[in-house]
């Protein structure tokens, strides 16, 4: 990196003490980067004018996404198969035109008559019953999934959400922090051409205004590159404007981690949907065992023919039934395949479950840490930090501290504001993750943090 060369005027010799005037001006740079960092903190720079809330995202996803939607029409095609499969085999028609000579396609004499054929399979022992509850169990099961589709759907709309307002807020503050370190530049450097300043100080501003337009450039592409995420979870066009998204109001109190657990065994749809696939692998497997009783054929049969009396017209009747001659390589073997099947459900809906209290485990714990460190920055952290800059720039005023140690705790205060806001996203993913899992709401998302107002945020708990 090249620094600019600064030359002090000939003929005057450079001091190490720097005359009051001079203090106070640098002391006046340092008190308004502290008042304008704070504010900033309120309200970043270049900020839309539209803001967006967490509830508003959530519409528009579940309205325009298109896994949302593919999901929704395959619960329509799982319920469209229960009612048919329920109801036995469509009956077959045959007309017959038997014993007939060729080639001028005539009856012949005494055996030549007209035929009408009706067949109908009938499935016994209660298959179509069983049949119906495994298509059933289908059906909900492609609901349950489809409703865990856009669960997830959501949490990814909270994700960038989040990760966007962070950004949004570190942006802000990068962006002050930089004017803040320029107007400290211009002062340095004039400080040290009459003389009242070390090159060492100008040199150490120049570095520090170029890492932070390096920082505030990184962070305008990590916001386009979540601005076009957003835009892909909503099907929209990858220009489309993302306006500055309000952080919503969280929760005073966390549930009790057993009253999650609960709520997600009974509410969460992807054990819901593996509950539904154990009711339809034993109904398979009972279906399966009864293959072996062989279905019913019943049919009738009308015939007609010319003869020296006139018209003779007779009737038939047929019952017939399947044979399961290779029972042992077919019925027996789907018996075996439906209890597989079974057993595989059930290990999978177990295995649901444990991830479940995984995920809620991981959750909670980065909802804990978030809200305690959150609190620890907001109560102790910046307030000691704050007061460590007042004290610092009392102490440059009269020559006790130098420049740089007055300099770096004004930059701390700002690390630890955006740190803050880093909390504040993190906080929200676990809100929306446990939410997801949870398969229940548990936060308000349509009411941001600023319309809520300072303590009148709802207490904690599952509604």
């Amino acid at each position: 990196m090249k620094t600019k060369q600064i030359q002090r005027p000939r003929g005057r010799r450079a001091r190490g003490g720097l005359t009051l005037p001079r203090v106070l001006s640098v002391a006046a740079a340092i008190a308004q980067a502290s008042l304008g960092c704070r504010s900033e903190a309120q309200a970043p720079a270049s900020r839309p004018v539209d803001q967006v809330l967490l509830g508003d995202l959530y519409a528009q996803a579940q309205r325009t996404n298109p896994r949302a939607a593919a999901a929704r029409a395959f619960v329509q095609a799982a319920q469209a198969r229960v009612s048919g499969a329920s109801r036995p085999p469509d009956p077959q028609v045959q007309l017959g035109f038997m014993n007939y000579s060729i080639p001028g396609f005539a009856p012949m004499p005494a055996i030549g008559m007209t035929q009408l054929q009706l067949m109908q399979m009938i499935p016994l022992a209660g298959k179509l019953s069983l049949s119906g509850v495994v298509a059933g169990a289908h059906a909900s099961t492609a609901a349950a999934r489809a409703e865990d589709i856009a669960w997830d759907v959501r949490n990814q709309a909270a994700m960038a959400f989040y990760d966007l307002y962070a950004t949004d807020q570190v942006l802000g503050v990068a962006r002050q922090t930089l004017r803040v370190l320029q107007d400290i530049e211009r002062t340095a450097e004039a400080m040290y051409r009459v003389g009242e300043g070390r090159q060492a100080d100008v040199l150490r501003a120049q570095v520090e205004v170029a890492k932070m337009g390096e920082d505030t450039l990184r962070m305008q592409a990590m916001r386009a590159s979540m601005v076009a995420k957003i835009n892909a979870l909503l099907d929209r066009d990858p220009g489309s404007l993302v306006g500055a998204p309000a952080l919503p109001r969280f929760p005073d109190g966390i549930p009790a981690r057993a009253q999650l657990d609960s709520i997600a065994f009974g509410g969460r749809s992807m054990i819901r949907a593996g509950v539904e696939d154990v009711r339809a692998a034993d109904a398979s497997e009972r279906l399966a065992r009864k293959e072996i009783i062989p279905d019913l054929a019943i049919g009738v049969q009308v015939g007609q023919r010319g003869g020296a009396m006139g018209t003779e017209r007779m009737g038939s009747l047929m019952i017939g039934a399947s044979v399961p001659v290779f029972a042992r390589d077919r019925q027996y073997r789907m018996g075996d395949e439906a209890a597989a099947m079974s057993l595989m459900a059930r290990s999978e809906l177990a295995a649901i479950r444990a991830e479940t209290r995984g995920r809620i485990g991981e959750s909670y714990a980065a909802l804990a840490r978030a809200r305690t460190l959150a609190q620890l920055y907001r109560t102790t952290v910046l307030p000691q930090a704050e007061a460590t800059v007042a004290s610092a720039l009392s102490a440059y005023r009269v020559g006790s501290v130098d420049f740089m140690t007055l300099f770096d705790d004004r930059m701390a205060v700002n690390r630890y504001r955006q740190e803050l806001y880093r909390l504040e996203a993190d906080q929200g993913k676990a809100w929306a993750e446990l939410e997801m899992l949870t398969g229940r709401e548990l936060m308000d998302p349509n009411t941001s943090r600023s319309e809520a107002g300072a303590g009148s945020a709802p207490r904690g708990g599952a509604r």
